[in-house]
């Protein structure tokens, strides 16, 4: 890949921190647990450096809105952000890809002949389909935590939905959405057990 080209895919990722942020319809969401983790034992975060989203080593708008979402959604839960000494890595990426969608739907037509014969026309039909196809923009957004001490991945939330062009000044907000949509899905406190299943 060239060197003009990789910091352009790499700033696609960017731009999908606004995931969702023209999204079409509710981004799907997806999590994971590890269920070896003692959730309970966890009771503060920083976040992983470098960040996922900031691999190249500067901050964007995009990503610091991302941070303070993510940062929101932690304290919400009563962890408390502690960069010298946490118990938890939070990692967050983004990145898009170009879909296609292609359908086919059965369709009848007819064709018209005459018969000499009959002095008549007649409808013969014949069958055949017709093929959509439709292009558009998927973005994914991780949100990773990680157990600083066994440096291992023990929960992941994803959000995957359609991507379309906002303005700077809805960006913010559509990320904070997609953040809390994702931590949603995330049924832990800092320092509690886990809740029943």
């Amino acid at each position: 890949m060239s060197s003009y080209r990789r910091p352009a895919a790499w700033f696609s990722g960017l731009v999908v921190l606004a995931l969702l942020a023209g999204c079409a319809s509710t981004p799907r969401i997806t999590t994971e647990a590890d269920p070896r983790a003692d959730f309970s034992a966890y009771r503060s975060f920083a976040f992983y450096s470098p960040l996922a989203i900031e691999k190249h080593g500067y901050a964007t708008a995009a990503s610091d809105a991302a941070k303070a979402a993510v940062r929101r959604q932690m304290e919400s839960r009563g962890y408390a952000y502690d960069a010298e000494n946490p118990d938890l890595w939070v990692n967050i990426n983004a990145y898009i890809e170009r879909r296609t969608d292609v359908s086919s739907v059965p369709t009848v037509d007819y064709a018209y002949y005459y018969s000499y014969r009959s002095r008549a026309y007649f409808a013969v039909p014949y069958w055949g389909d017709r093929t959509h196809v439709y292009r558009y923009t998927e973005g994914t957004m991780n949100v990773d935590l990680v157990d600083v001490e066994e440096n291992r991945l023990v929960w992941e939330g994803v959000a995957v939905g359609r991507v379309s062009n906002v303005g700077p000044e809805q960006r913010a907000e559509r990320i904070e959405s997609a953040v809390s949509e994702i931590f949603a899905r995330y049924p832990h406190r800092a320092g509690a057990a886990a809740p029943p299943m």
